[in-house]
């Protein structure tokens, strides 16, 4: 009768443990092109074109990865391509690739599936703002909503428990070479144009976007780090002409509340900071990480599970430097402490602050986004660049156009891990894109 009773806890507890287990299946199977004037609609699919016509027009695609880092369905992959090569051919066009963290994934009606798709349309308004403006033909906006499984178990307190898991998961997807294939597909894609029109060349301002938030900015920044950010920048280094920008894949990386550590961003951190004389006067923003102050997952739960993982290794004090208005300065970095922490919350690291604007002015919906430009091009050591409702204060610890922007929020800005859709946020988010993708040349239609 004892074994009995065993054998039927034993069942029970398999029982509720396979029924904890989040789901592992494709979401978006339906691969047929679905147009819709409602955010609400075509949920199953794939590949969706909302609001069609109007000045926020945009199209989203889907693509889905396992726990390996395999992707669920090529197919899917393949008819994004095949729906955005003809567009990106005629038209000029914006991507817009979002990696998900920590408890989300791309099923229909998850809260930053519907998140991102608003600030497509948003983004897509605003461009129909600049183009406006500059008397050309607006860009194309071209999302894809990169999905995995935020979560291996759905049960409220013990899904709690999977940081380290999931970091792991996330770590392990960028590392495969799934994510970084069709980042690297749709980079192609942004260039097309200008491929094809090589005997009657026309102005080609076709721009790509890459955002992740927490896992998902390890899932972008490990797809990406060894293939692009070194080697981006060594070549387009102190050897190279000086009017020739850094480059990376696509034209802005920005990653928020990520849950990598600091050591990660190291090399990249001591590359940008060795040529202080470089000309880079005219250099947009290329990678810009946002973390809040009021992120606990990364400041507190992250530095002692990271410590135990890293024990027994050794660590070391690094000479490195910094650059600041008056020349080089000598710092001095903790591999162990660097080791532990998120590059975010490092304070050795950080390039500015984002905080509340302090006197709000009401903007107009037609801001000029050209002068917005111009102010990030006229910063200085120490300066302040307003963004509607936030300003962001360069801290005089780097050349002031330095490509990578390491940048502490304000806790009333992004309340917590998840916190990511604020008003202000996102208001930074759309204007950097917009500022950061604003066409090179401007012809007249």
């Amino acid at each position: 009768m004892f074994h009995k009773k065993c054998l039927v806890l034993i069942v029970l507890i398999l029982s509720v443990l396979l029924g904890a287990c989040a789901h592992n299946k494709i979401y978006r199977g339906e691969l047929s092109n679905c147009t819709s004037d409602s955010l609400d609609n075509c949920e199953n699919h794939a590949i969706a074109q909302y609001f069609p016509n109007t000045n926020k027009e945009f199209h989203i695609g889907f693509v889905e990865f396992d726990d390996q880092g395999q992707l669920r369905d090529r197919k899917q992959m393949n008819e994004i391509i095949d729906t955005y090569l003809p567009i990106s051919v005629s038209d000029d066009v914006i991507f817009v690739a979002f990696v998900h963290g920590w408890h989300h994934s791309a099923a229909p009606g998850d809260s930053y599936v519907e998140s991102f798709k608003q600030l497509l349309a948003q983004v897509s308004h605003k461009e129909y703002v600049a183009s406006q403006q500059d008397k050309r033909a607006k860009s194309k906006v071209l999302g894809v909503y990169i999905g995995w499984r935020g979560d291996s178990i759905v049960l409220p307190i013990l899904k709690q428990t999977t940081f380290w898991e999931r970091k792991n998961t996330a770590r392990n997807i960028g590392l495969q070479g799934g994510v970084t294939e069709v980042l690297i597909k749709l980079h192609k894609i942004v260039h097309v144009k200008a491929t094809i029109e090589t005997s009657n060349p026309k102005s080609h301002n076709s721009r790509m976007v890459i955002i992740g938030h927490s896992f998902g900015g390890e899932v972008v920044y490990t797809a990406i780090q060894q293939q692009v950010m070194a080697a981006s920048f060594v070549d387009s280094g102190r050897y190279k002409k000086d009017q020739e920008k850094t480059r990376g894949l696509g034209d802005l990386i920005v990653l928020m509340n990520p849950a990598f550590e600091a050591l990660r961003f190291s090399t990249a951190f001591d590359m940008s900071q060795e040529n202080c004389g470089r000309n880079w006067k005219n250099q947009p923003p290329r990678l810009v990480v946002l973390t809040s102050e009021a992120d606990k997952a990364t400041r507190y739960i992250f530095p002692p599970s990271r410590g135990a993982s890293v024990l027994f290794e050794s660590h070391e004090d690094l000479n490195r430097q910094i650059c600041t208005k008056d020349g080089k300065a000598k710092l001095t970095i903790s591999e162990s402490e660097a080791d532990r922490t998120t590059v975010g919350h490092f304070k050795p690291y950080r390039t500015h602050e984002l905080t509340p604007l302090q006197d709000k002015t009401i903007r107009k919906s037609d801001i000029n986004y050209r002068s917005l430009k111009t102010a990030w091009l006229g910063q200085s050591f120490g300066s302040q660049i307003d963004f509607g409702d936030v300003s962001l204060t360069h801290l005089g610890r780097t050349d002031p156009f330095n490509p990578y922007l390491n940048i502490y929020v304000d806790g009333s800005l992004m309340k917590n891990h998840g916190d990511i859709w604020g008003k202000e946020v996102i208001g930074f988010i759309r204007d950097l894109i917009i500022m950061a993708t604003t066409p090179i040349s401007v012809t007249s239609e």
